[in-house]
């Protein structure tokens, strides 16, 4: 069931203050294209996200796709395959999907279980200037390990907004699920998560009123097959609008794939199936 919904706007939240800060601290002056060799926005992330561990390159543990050069910078796809299954003797705890130069460079952290089968993760994000995009990989013994892939595309988190807003905010929280059509017990079963959701990030405008509109977008998601959990996840405005997310679950048995949401203005939506 979904949870009511009022169709009012949503209260102003302003962007992630740390990151806009940390966005103009870091860009300054550089001339176009300074920000593809240079090296002090990821050692501020690296440090913010993982402070001193290690990381190993990941090419060994996990691939990461994005197009070189995005058609569109506000629905960019990202997919990130690692190179076993998820079993107890090794298996992906957490995937943290990283958008260097974004004014929010989180876009998903991702945290697995058994459960998922698989740690394969796919996704659209926005692009705001020309940036690598890191995927980093914690595995069940600690260690961390990262790819990464360079993508030309700008503007992605300034897009504009949805023409008909009341329509939008109708459908806000409304969900579909894609599967296969026979489940399969104790192997990996692909299925597809389409959000309804605008997920505004604070820097857009609406061009009915030409002012910003307030950032507002899903922030929490929780995955479960029966009793069992098979993904959580924590995500910001570098999350497209309408979130998409494909992903694996192995079921130990019959029951309902249930998803829950949450939003940074505090709303709930829910459904099973």
């Amino acid at each position: 069931m979904f949870h009511a919904l009022s169709s009012t706007r949503p209260a102003k939240k302003p962007v992630t203050l740390f990151w806009a800060a940390l966005a103009l601290a870091v860009a300054g002056s550089l001339p176009p294209f300074a920000a593809a060799s240079d090296t002090s926005r990821w050692d501020a992330l690296r440090q913010h996200y993982f402070g001193d561990r290690e990381i190993h390159d990941g090419r060994r543990v996990l691939a990461l796709m994005a197009p070189e050069r995005a058609a569109n910078a506000a629905v960019v796809p990202v997919s990130i395959r690692v190179a076993f299954p998820q079993s107890e003797e090794r298996y992906v705890k957490t995937v943290t999907l990283l958008v260097d130069n974004n004014p929010s460079p989180l876009a998903g952290r991702f945290h697995l279980t058994l459960a998922s089968g698989k740690a394969n993760i796919a996704t659209r994000i926005r692009v705001n200037d020309f940036t690598d995009i890191r995927a980093v990989a914690e595995l069940n013994d600690g260690s961390l390990h990262m790819v990464k892939r360079y993508v030309m595309a700008a503007g992605g988190c300034s897009a504009p907004v949805p023409m008909d807003m009341d329509a939008t905010l109708a459908r806000m929280g409304k969900m579909k699920l894609k599967r296969s059509v026979r489940e399969l017990a104790g192997q990996p079963n692909l299925a597809q998560l389409m959000i309804s959701h605008p997920n505004f990030s604070g820097m857009q405008t609406d061009a009915a009123t030409n002012q910003y509109v307030p950032a507002d977008f899903v922030h929490q998601i929780e995955v479960r097959h029966g009793d069992n959990l098979v993904m959580k996840v924590e995500t910001d405005i570098s999350i497209s609008e309408n979130p998409n997310f494909r992903f694996y679950y192995s079921p130990v048995a019959e029951g309902e794939l249930s998803v829950f949401v949450k939003d940074t203005s505090g709303r709930s939506f829910s459904q099973s199936w």
